[in-house]
């Protein structure tokens, strides 16, 4: 098993964060908003590195629903974390490459993968830099990511050029009526309807909705909300 390095992809296999979308919101990757000098990878780094597993270790339960019936093909997640949804798309039989602009995100990745006897392809790339390969992939994965609004758009943008012909885009994030809820303080990095319908501009949307979902933390239980967009270039 090769070690991840920023300038080159490395393969092996991991597993990740589960369904429950309060445990593993990627304002985990909100790659700017870490303030000082410190790189978002310099940043994730340090978080990954004090705890044994930040997020959960399970799927997004709507990725499981909706990527379930595909057939396997090329398939990239981007701000991959700890690898919980590469590594069960692997387990599918999917060819995944993993994006994440942690090093110590990506090896956790990659070594859960191996225990699980599957093989990724990752990048240590902060993703206001990584360019996917125009129309490689049959499935793109952005689940959490919560990034200023401009970068976030450009992630988005490539992240619909990335997709073949027949491909789809997954995407998942904190709403804004969940501010404080969940995922960043800063409402202006969360989603909307109509911000991930912007996101999808161009493919033809088979999913656009808010999910509520019963969050339970510091002795309550409440509600939080996610947006869902499920899209197919066709």
């Amino acid at each position: 098993m090769k070690a991840p390095g920023a300038a080159g992809h490395d393969h092996a296999g991991h597993d990740h964060a589960g369904h429950d979308h309060a445990g593993h919101d990627h304002a985990g990757h909100d790659h700017a908003g870490s303030g000082g000098s410190l790189s978002a990878g310099e940043m994730w780094d340090q978080r990954y590195a004090a705890t044994d597993h930040v997020w959960t270790a399970e799927p997004d339960e709507l990725l499981v629903e909706l990527a379930g019936p595909l057939e396997p093909g090329k398939a990239l997640d981007l701000a991959a974390g700890e690898g919980r949804n590469a590594c069960w798309l692997a387990s599918r039989g999917w060819q995944v490459t993993a994006v994440d602009a942690s090093r110590v995100a990506i090896e956790r990745a990659l070594a859960r993968a191996g225990a699980q006897g599957t093989e990724l392809t990752t990048l240590v790339a902060d993703l206001a830099d990584y360019e996917p390969e125009a129309g490689a992939f049959d499935l793109v994965v952005v689940s959490n990511l919560h990034l200023e609004r401009s970068l976030h758009s450009l992630v988005l943008d490539r992240a619909r050029v990335a997709l073949a012909p027949g491909g789809h885009l997954f995407v998942v994030g904190h709403h804004r009526e969940s501010a404080g809820l969940g995922g960043p303080p800063d409402p202006e990095r969360l989603y909307t309807e109509e911000i991930v319908r912007e996101a999808l501009a161009g493919l033809d949307i088979l999913r656009l909705e808010k999910i509520e979902r019963l969050h339970e933390g510091h002795g309550s239980t409440h509600s939080v909300f996610d947006v869902l967009g499920w899209a197919v270039r066709r």
